[in-house]
């Protein structure tokens, strides 16, 4: 069961906000879902696909997603996974070449802050 920070949360198209992931479990809350709030600074709205390319552009800037860190339950993400990442980093991956698909509807609203909604359509998962 999802228990929302943010009920009434909208995603960038203007509908309900979808949950992201729950194996493994993402977002800032830890919820499934790319909810902000204020003490979200890195902005985790963006619900992404990860893709090899993507790891590895975060490791070599700092943000090691794909090694497991047994003592915070994380067990490292792999290509495939969906996870709520910090729009800043996306677009920092977007003007790298290295931006990994994501999905429209579970990406928060406040994304839009770092893209406009035609560029994250260009990314779409499916598209």
């Amino acid at each position: 069961m999802i228990t929302r920070y943010e009920p009434d949360a909208r995603n960038v198209l203007g509908g309900p906000l979808e949950p992201c992931g729950l194996d493994p479990v993402t977002g800032f809350y830890r919820n499934g879902c790319c909810e902000t709030g204020a003490e979200d600074v890195g902005m985790h709205t963006v619900c992404a696909i990860m893709t090899a390319e993507f790891l590895a552009f975060s490791k070599s800037v700092g943000n090691d997603l794909s090694t497991p860190v047994p003592a915070y339950g994380f067990a490292g993400l792999k290509p495939g996974d969906r996870w709520c990442l910090c729009a800043p980093r996306w677009r920092e991956a977007l003007d790298a070449g290295a931006a990994p698909k994501i999905v429209l509807a579970a990406t928060h609203e406040e994304a839009l802050a770092v893209a406009p909604l035609e560029v994250l359509k260009a990314y779409a998962a499916g598209s």
